[in-house]
């Protein structure tokens, strides 16, 4: 009989795990469904860079996570038959108006890079350089050029992932749902048992799994940027995304859309209503860098909310006295780059049992919850 399980969220985790487990070996053997309302998701409204490697965080296990994800980001956009649209690697540039710290950042990137091969090749820039390679730029700065880094389209992602997942064993709901005390799903139409339940809300984790008689200590966090729609350069679609140093990241996507953000507001929580003071702030930061961006250029503005927690480290595995139930959460501007790869662990847990390795990359559940 197959193993009837079930994931709350549709966001790059619940989409990924849902993938893994409709193509990984013994996929065959498992029904899976997935229930996602899709208000607030922070996949649908993220940046999209992928490039954790010369991160000031100091979390260990992080790192390894991170570095680890961007590695099976590459393996899964050649699996999955990716666009560039969706994801591409267009290397990312990381920059430094010091030109200390610019040579502390080029050391810092050697190092890593003799234990993480797919950084790829790093290039010291000058401020022309790099405006050659991002010529929407009127001011630059000079910096570090790592060939690994990729953008990705993380709505665009989950859309794709989710159309592949249904060819095989998944069934998407489009809905929000809630436990009972025993880890049932209740929906409108009524309670529904699955052998597994899989928690993947985002900064909604709490709201989900107080019902079993647990408290989540994940808060949530309003992050906001902006579309533009900026010159075209049909010969330069995969322009590197620039990291700039104290201002929002600048994520050019070809054919002439550009994202800049994105923000981090604490005391914002779950609103989803736009800000004209961020709105602002970001298009001055974008200014910095593209003096001839002005408030026309923006196509739309892109509202989401994260999880963290309170060390801001990602965490998953079994939730406390609930055998059945799994949880992954915290994830906070990082989630594009570590989803992915807790949601394959995860999937390995489910079709295979192995969970040895995941004290490399989080500490126990029971630490996140009161």
């Amino acid at each position: 009989m197959k193993q009837k399980v079930a994931i709350i969220g549709g966001g790059i985790m619940g989409a990924s795990l849902a993938y893994f487990l409709g193509t990984l070996p013994g996929g065959e053997q498992v029904d899976v469904t997935l229930y996602d309302s899709g208000i607030g998701q922070a996949t649908s409204n993220a940046a999209g860079i992928i490039s954790p490697w010369l991160s000031k965080r100091r979390n260990q296990q992080w790192y390894q996570l991170a570095k680890d994800g961007a590695t099976l980001l590459i393996q899964l956009s050649r699996e999955a038959n990716l666009s560039n649209d969706i994801y591409q690697q267009t290397g990312t540039i990381v920059t430094r108006s010091d030109e200390a710290d610019l040579q502390l950042l080029l050391q810092t990137a050697q190092s890593r890079q003799q234990d993480a091969p797919d950084m790829g090749t790093i290039e010291l820039l000058s401020a022309t350089d790099v405006q050659e390679r991002i010529p929407l730029l009127t001011h630059a700065q000079p910096g570090i050029f790592i060939s690994g880094g990729a953008r990705i389209d993380g709505a665009a992602f989950v859309t794709e992932l989710l159309r592949q997942a249904q060819t095989k064993n998944l069934t998407f709901l489009p809905e929000q749902v809630t436990l009972n005390a025993t880890g049932d799903i209740i929906r409108s139409a009524g309670i529904k048992h699955f052998d597994t339940v899989v928690v993947l809300a985002g900064a909604r984790t709490a709201d989900v799994l107080k019902p079993l008689g647990v408290t989540a200590k994940v808060r949530p966090q309003k992050g906001e940027l902006i579309e533009l729609n900026v010159k075209d350069y049909p010969t330069l679609e995969n322009m590197p995304v620039l990291m700039p140093e104290g201002e929002r990241d600048f994520i050019p996507f070809g054919h002439g859309k550009l994202i800049v953000g994105a923000t981090h507001d604490d005391e914002g929580g779950f609103d989803l209503s736009r800000s004209q003071a961020v709105e602002t702030d970001l298009l001055a930061s974008a200014q910095r860098f593209d003096a001839d961006l002005t408030a026309d250029n923006i196509a739309q503005v892109k509202i989401g909310t994260r999880a963290y927690t309170a060390d801001f480290a990602p965490f998953f595995g079994q939730v406390p006295q609930h055998p059945n139930v799994y949880v992954a959460s915290g994830l906070g501007s990082s989630g594009l780059t570590t989803g992915p790869v807790i949601s394959r662990l995860l999937a390995n847990k489910i079709l295979y049992g192995l969970d040895a390795n995941w004290g490399r990359y989080t500490k126990p559940t029971n630490i996140y919850f009161d």
